[in-house]
């Protein structure tokens, strides 16, 4: 049986930032001394369907102390999502119906698979408490924090400083988040750097409330592929867990040389040595597109399974390399399995239909932007109609979506 000061040092590693200092191994022992696994809680608000390769930082971190036998608790704020979440942003976030918030938990979940067990952990809706919490519980809630901190929250003190409106219920998020540890008696809460505040908010509010606070494990934030920004779907640069693994290679490909070691450090399953290894053979001078191929297989790997890396890895040789794309490195699709008939098909349609990962708006920006293309002709028209789509009809979605149409 692994001990505790072992346990702690695997559960501490690559974290950016633990409050208390020694609060994971302080939590170990009265876990331990409880002969009980420790809660620790994981938060999403399902404000955009798919999950990308900065949060899979941190659930990789989540399936550690899923592995050691602690229970995780992950927390859907089905509530806060339709209210509206200000996190990270310098402008207030628009709420989201209630079928939006359903459709968008369930792809969440989907794609925690990929990563932990789900059928050993713990999903909670935090409309469960609040839409039963009664206004004398909210103010007395509110009570309980002052202006003054709230608005130590950068994104706040930004905004206020530039004068840009901040609505009241933005202002009571923070307490939600927290009040979400106390419903779940969180031994620890872990989220990105750009967390902190909030996860600090969960350990003052069970300690006003007489409970044991919290420890606070936060991981690093992954930055874009743009290689300026944290990785984020509403700046599109992002790596999506449900991408196309060609696009994926594709993506990792395309990083700046300077954030391969990150990439190497947060963004890959390999062991330390290896990690280190390929750290090393890159200061000795090795040719970056070397180290971003086993970087781009490796990530893709993992998400999809080895083949999957196989072929994209060779996907991206001939197309971006060789520059030359066989027919048969077309992807077969068959219209009756993806539900479509071919007369009066629509093109936006079509392709959102064939790639799940982007919505009728991302095909419509690729397409006035000459990113599809249908028989080697680029489509402009948002509004294109197939008459009667023909079998082995060739389709090039981005730069490395490559179909050939199946009746």
């Amino acid at each position: 049986m692994i001990d505790i000061e072992k346990e702690s040092e695997i559960l501490e590693a690559g974290a950016a930032i633990i409050v208390p200092q020694d609060g994971l191994r302080e939590k170990l022992t009265v876990a331990k001394t409880e002969d009980r696994p420790m809660v620790v809680k994981l938060g999403f608000d399902p404000t955009a369907p798919d999950l990308h390769l900065g949060h899979a930082v941190v659930m990789k971190k989540l399936k550690e102390f899923q592995d050691l036998g602690h229970k995780i608790e992950v927390i859907i704020g089905n509530f806060t999502a339709e209210i509206g979440d200000p996190t990270g942003k310098n402008k207030m976030r628009p709420p989201l119906s209630e079928e939006q918030v359903a459709i968008n938990s369930k792809t969440y979940l989907d794609q925690l698979s990929k990563i932990l067990d789900v059928n050993r952990i713990g999903i909670n809706y935090n409309a469960e408490w609040f839409n039963v919490m009664s206004v004398r519980e909210m103010i007395r809630l509110m009570a309980q924090h002052t202006l003054a901190r709230i608005m130590e929250r950068e994104d706040f003190s930004t905004r206020f400083k530039e004068g840009q409106p901040i609505a009241m219920h933005e202002l009571v998020y923070p307490l939600l988040q927290g009040y979400d540890s106390l419903m779940i008696n969180a031994d620890v809460e872990i989220g990105g750097t750009d967390q902190l505040f909030n996860c600090m908010v969960g350990r003052y509010i069970q300690e006003v409330r007489g409970k044991v606070a919290q420890a606070v494990v936060c991981m690093p934030l992954l930055v874009g592929i743009d290689g300026k920004d944290k990785m984020s779907k509403s700046k599109g640069n992002y790596i999506g867990l449900a991408e196309n693994p060609h696009d994926v290679y594709g993506k990792i490909m395309s990083i700046p040389d300077a954030l391969i070691p990150d990439y190497i450090k947060l963004a890959t399953d390999l062991n330390e040595k290896a990690k280190k290894g390929l750290l090393e053979s890159m200061e000795k001078g090795e040719n970056p597109m070397i180290v971003k191929k086993t970087l781009a297989h490796n990530v893709v790997r993992q998400f999809n399974g080895r083949e999957a890396a196989d072929e994209a890895e060779l996907f991206f040789r001939k197309q971006v390399q060789e520059r030359e794309l066989d027919a048969k490195e077309f992807i077969e699709v068959s219209l009756s399995a993806l539900g479509l008939h071919p007369d009066n098909l629509g093109l936006v349609d079509l392709c959102v239909a064939i790639e799940k990962d982007k919505s009728k708006s991302d095909i419509k920006r690729l397409i006035l932007g000459g990113g599809i293309s249908v028989e080697d002709l680029k489509i402009s028209d948002i509004k294109y109609r197939f008459d009667a789509i023909k079998d082995g009809t060739r389709l090039k979605i981005g730069k490395r979506g490559y179909y050939l149409i199946k009746m």
